[in-house]
């Protein structure tokens, strides 16, 4: 677990020696009689330019200038933005300082605790301050800057929050919050619970002792649910929604209701995890293992992880909450730092529905029409059963698509384009010729490089097509599909199937009376460390949707009964897979038993950096392998290498890896090489 550094802010810097003040000349502005020295980090996405730089602020600037606006200065011969950390009496510079040139807005969007967040993350993953900033603040609308804040909202007084009395330590977590102590939680959901309900009675306790509260979900459907379950507690003024897909100014103002202190519960997507809420005494995150949670851009922030640094810095609790666990989690509470938050094995058969797994292997049912759509005679009753009980069942499919990958019909091997080696695959239906998924182009005349027949079967087939053969295997009952493009949010409780693909689930009213998890080898058998943890979140996410037993829920998966992740499923004991899973990385090496880096470039660049690091003695440089991709000699074009060090020594291959990169920008290298600490894809 990482507690995050006990780092200074900037603002606590020690003052430089007294001795130089900046002096005006004769036709030159006026330096401020008072702080005339303003430390700006300036816009520039460069690793060797990442600390603050030294500026006089004129006389006329000097009520503008203050701690944490956004400033213009020239740098570089060029007028760049930035923002103003803080302001001195001297400077250290031996030379000319320049002036400010402008004041963009004096609205103080980077106070001192975001700033030290946004050092700390970035000292975490061995990037730069203003690439977290960029992530940190939304981009300035004047218009909204200009209307005038409201007043906090007040809150009534918390909730009961019953639902909590349900786990183990639920009633004493929700006391400590209610209380102003700080707690730390892994809770893991009873399947068909409100949970956007329970998280808004944690937000709502905190909220109203006058603290605040930030709860980050993986996409906008959640967001929807969690908002709407705040706003019912807390009232409509005293929450605040931030996601990617309002429009800059919504996003602004929102956001700077937020920074002036005027809402104390924020839900949001991954960018909320950086909200400046005033005095910050809970942090949520539902569902860590989704890969949503991770920003796609540098320095590549988990929202788990700077949740749990600004939860420890800060002072205030955090839970990580989910119907499964991941690694890290049980990381979190294997070190003591957090406590589960469970439902004891009464309360879990209540709820939970009944799990039956079928292998690969199984009987298909005897209707005519359930054989062509690959059903088990288990799976067909189970939802024969639910649909004659008039409820939604859900089918869970693993590829989008058609029929996404084809290979030989004779010797299997799988079948690619002959202009570019990419797969075929059917997109438009049986009455279109196979087509490659790469380049478009179609294949009238294949013929297998292998064996030379000219026939094709299906390697995994897509949701459109099991819903074009679930529509024949149960006439007269609605098919509705969600994933891609279209995704559901909810669906009626009425007879209907509902096929998805994994991560696209609707909510039905009143719960799922079965939910048949087809082809579950298609997600066990990927080539990622994380194949089996992610397929049980995606298998447990779908099955919390169901019914419980005592009301007939069903849960049909096709995967080997005697797979762990099956095993953790029908037992509903995710918590005993992750400890498992952690062990093994243990055992193996892998996050998050250790730190681990990848680098990745042309193989001269990697070599390069590699040669210039200062690792500590605990690194070990695993690599560089090829990437699969190959030059017209045959030389491969990029190469990856993983470096390891034990998590003690995380902060220093952080460091190390930083001040490489930033030597590299300096000499002004033409190869980029890209450097993510604790990368999700490892294989």
């Amino acid at each position: 677990m990482h507690n995050g550094p006990q780092t200074s802010p900037l603002w606590d810097l020690p003052k430089p020696k007294p001795g130089k003040k900046p002096q005006a000349r004769k036709g030159q502005q006026t330096p401020a009689a008072e702080r005339p020295i303003a430390r700006v980090i300036v816009d520039v996405p460069l690793a060797h330019l990442d600390r603050t730089f030294d500026y006089q602020v004129p006389d006329k600037l000097d009520a503008e200038a203050v701690p944490g606006c956004r400033v213009r200065v020239r740098f570089a011969g060029q007028l760049v933005d930035g923002f103003l950390l803080d302001r001195a009496d001297t400077t250290e510079h031996t030379g000319r300082l320049a002036f400010l040139e402008r004041v963009t807005s004096s609205e103080p969007v980077l106070d001192p605790r975001l700033a030290s967040l946004a050092r700390t993350v970035a000292e975490r993953y061995g990037g730069t301050m203003i690439d977290v900033l960029r992530l940190a603040i939304p981009p300035r609308h004047a218009k909204a800057e200009g209307e005038p804040a409201r007043e906090r909202a007040s809150l009534q007084a918390a909730p009961s929050g019953d639902g909590w009395q349900r786990y183990q330590r639920g009633a004493a977590f929700l006391d400590a919050l209610r209380g102003n102590r700080q707690a730390h939680a892994v809770w893991q959901a009873l399947p068909g619970e409100d949970w956007p309900a329970r998280l808004a009675e944690a937000a709502t306790a905190v909220a109203a002792n006058g603290r605040g509260a930030v709860l980050v979900v993986p996409d906008q459907r959640d967001l929807a649910r969690v908002h709407a379950a705040c706003v019912a507690l807390a009232g409509d003024d005293a929450v605040v929604a931030l996601s990617a897909e309002l429009g800059p100014a919504e996003r602004y103002r929102r956001w700077l209701a937020v920074s002036r202190g005027s809402v104390p519960i924020v839900v949001g997507t991954r960018a909320s995890m950086f909200a400046p809420v005033a005095d910050p005494g809970l942090f949520v995150v539902w569902d860590d293992g989704d890969d949503l949670h991770v920003d796609p851009h540098m320095p590549y922030p988990q929202v788990r992880d700077v949740l749990t640094v600004r939860a420890h810095t800060e002072r205030a609790s955090l839970v990580v909450a989910g119907f499964a666990r991941t690694a890290e989690a049980q990381l979190l509470v294997e070190s003591g730092w957090a406590h589960a938050v469970l439902a004891s094995r009464d309360e879990l058969r209540k709820a939970a529905p009944r799990v039956t797994p079928v292998g690969e292997d199984f009987d298909v049912a005897r209707d005519e029409a359930a054989r062509a759509a690959r059903l088990p005679s288990v799976a067909f009753e189970a939802a024969r059963q639910a649909l004659s009980a008039g409820a939604p069942v859900l089918v869970q499919v693993p590829r989008r698509g058609y029929v996404p990958a084809l290979a030989c019909a004779q010797c299997r091997t799988p079948a690619h384009c002959r202009r570019c080696a990419g797969p075929l695959g059917l997109t438009g239906g049986p009455a279109h010729p196979p087509s490659c998924r790469w380049c478009g182009a179609p294949e009238g005349t294949f013929r297998c490089q292998a064996c030379g027949s000219p026939r094709l079967r299906a390697v995994v087939v897509g949701s459109k097509r099991t819903a074009e053969e679930l529509g024949r295997a149960f006439p007269g009952f609605p098919v509705r599909t969600s994933g891609a493009q279209e995704v559901l949010a909810s669906v009626p409780g009425k007879p209907a199937l509902v096929v998805c693909t994994p991560g696209a689930e609707p909510v039905a009213e009143g719960g799922y009376g079965a939910a048949l998890l087809l082809d579950g080898w298609a997600l066990l058998g990927r080539q990622d460390l994380r194949a089996a943890e992610e397929t049980l979140r995606r298998w447990m996410a779908a099955a919390a949707l169901v019914r419980p037993s005592t009301a007939g829920g069903r849960i049909v998966v096709g995967a080997e009964a005697a797979l762990t992740p099956v095993q953790a499923l029908v037992r509903w004991d995710p918590a005993w897979h992750a400890e498992r899973e952690l062990s093994e990385r243990r055992e193996l090496g892998f996050p998050p038993a250790v730190r681990m880096a990848s680098i990745e470039g042309i193989p001269d660049a990697v070599a390069a950096l590699i040669e210039e690091l200062a690792l500590p003695e605990t690194g070990e440089i695993l690599g560089p392998v090829p990437l699969g991709e190959v030059d017209d000699e045959g030389r491969s074009e990029r190469e990856r290498a993983l470096i390891r060090v034990p998590r003690s020594d995380g902060r220093a291959l952080a460091s190390a890896l930083a001040a490489a990169q930033a030597q590299r920008v300096a000499r002004k290298e033409a190869d980029p090489v890209r450097i993510q600490l604790d990368p999700l894809e490892l294989i």
